[in-house]
């Protein structure tokens, strides 16, 4: 089994710090005593083209290795992070001999200044300089950084943002424990701030698979840093092949907007989220399950399927192979009645009937209980009959047939 944790890293980072101490401002705990002096400005790098896709001037391709999708701005930022140092740990699934990152400002109201970035502690530019400004709503690509970077392991990107700006654009519930770093000492975080995407410089990988999907696909219910999500699973299983992105969401939606903080819907953000991911030739939809249960609840199975099929449209229209999951099963969880299960069984009749995607992977399942098949098995229940632990992830992880990925169409030079 590929090693799925970064402890050893992390421990390191942190030798000689201070005890743990209690939680303060913006989810975070105490770590450490005061953060280390700043890297020495970095040496001349060769300056890539903004185009979040571009090749490198090398050989190669960019190909995504990590993404977060932005979900909103951070509550009670309004000046941002001023003085403030993020250091964002990610887990990669493919390696590659170069690195660039895409910083994200899109729920800032003002321009964000970013400086003293790095890739686990290599400097990074943009077009040269070692500080950028980044407009209120956008985002910016970094130079390649020539770093090796591992498959299956923890990657640190680290900022600094010196100027009052806000909101900070963030994912909360990462299940992967970031730090922030003040003049008081390094607390830690579940939060992934600024940082959206993570790609690499590959001769290996023949592109990235794109999972678009709500808390099932970003993974709640998993143990924290144990990369435990189906996706972490999945990118262990094709073994280099393909990079993984993973752009769930907790709360997202097909249809419309929730009551809940789960983001743009599905059909609104496949443009951000998939089609923009360097590489990207697969996109595994899964979603649909909160229009079933969450408030406003959808009764109308048609109107889910529609929406899902026209996104498979969208995506054929970039070039993209769509793979659809099956809606899991929930009864026990608050929201469940007979009604609304029959939605979700209406919708995985469609999808199984092979109408609305190029393939389907069946979620359902693979974790039904045979013996109640509209509850999931004890042995894969978090506790609250919707989510799922982490034996359940990795029954969904193992569920996807390798083949149809393997099969999807090869992307054109221009999308690389």
């Amino acid at each position: 089994m590929p090693r799925r944790q970064g402890y050893a890293l992390l421990i390191a980072l942190m030798a000689g710090t201070a005890a743990l101490a209690a939680a303060v401002a913006f989810g975070t705990t105490l770590l450490s005593g005061p953060r280390s002096p700043a890297p020495p400005p970095p040496a001349e790098t060769q300056a890539a083209a903004r185009n979040p896709v571009a090749p490198a001037a090398s050989g190669g391709k960019w190909v995504a290795t990590w993404t977060a999708a932005p979900v909103r701005g951070e509550p009670n930022t309004p000046n941002g992070l001023p003085g403030r140092t993020i250091r964002n740990v990610v887990h990669t699934s493919i390696g590659g001999d170069a690195a660039r990152i895409t910083l994200s400002n899109l729920f800032g109201t003002v321009p964000l200044v970013v400086d003293q970035v790095t890739v686990n502690t290599r400097p990074v530019t943009f077009r040269g300089a070692r500080a950028v400004t980044i407009a209120a709503g956008g985002q910016v690509v970094s130079d390649p950084v020539v770093v090796p970077v591992a498959a299956d392991s923890d990657l640190q990107v680290s900022l600094r943002t010196p100027e009052p700006s806000g909101p900070v654009t963030y994912h909360p519930n990462t299940h992967q424990t970031s730090y922030l770093i003040d003049e008081r000492g390094t607390w830690s975080t579940t939060h992934w701030r600024y940082l959206t995407a993570v790609d690499v410089r590959s001769e290996r990988a023949l592109g990235a698979i794109v999972a678009l999907g709500d808390s099932l696909t970003a993974g709640s219910g998993s143990t924290t840093d144990a990369n435990a999500r189906w996706t972490d699973v999945l990118a262990d299983r094709l073994a280099g092949r393909h990079g993984v992105a993973n752009a769930g969401i907790a709360g997202n939606r097909i249809v419309g907007l929730g009551r809940g903080t789960g983001g743009l819907p599905g059909t609104e953000r496949l443009d951000r989220d998939v089609l923009s991911v360097a590489g990207a030739r697969t996109v595994i939809v899964a979603l649909g399950i909160n229009d079933v249960q969450q408030t406003p609840q959808e009764p109308d199975p048609q109107r889910i399927v529609d929406s899902l099929r026209s996104l498979t449209e969208r995506a054929h229209a970039r070039g993209l192979t769509v793979v659809g999951a099956t809606l899991t099963p929930f009864e026990g969880f608050a929201t469940w009645t007979p009604e609304r299960n029959a939605v979700r069984l209406a919708v995985n009749e469609q999808i199984r009937a092979g109408t609305v995607f190029d393939a389907y992977v069946d979620f359902d399942e693979a974790v039904r209980d045979p013996a109640a098949p509209n509850r999931m098995l004890a042995v894969y229940d978090s506790g609250d009959h919707l989510h799922f632990n982490d034996a359940g992830y990795r029954a969904l992880g193992d569920r996807v047939d390798l083949r149809t990925v393997d099969r999807a169409r090869a992307p054109r030079s221009d999308e690389l």
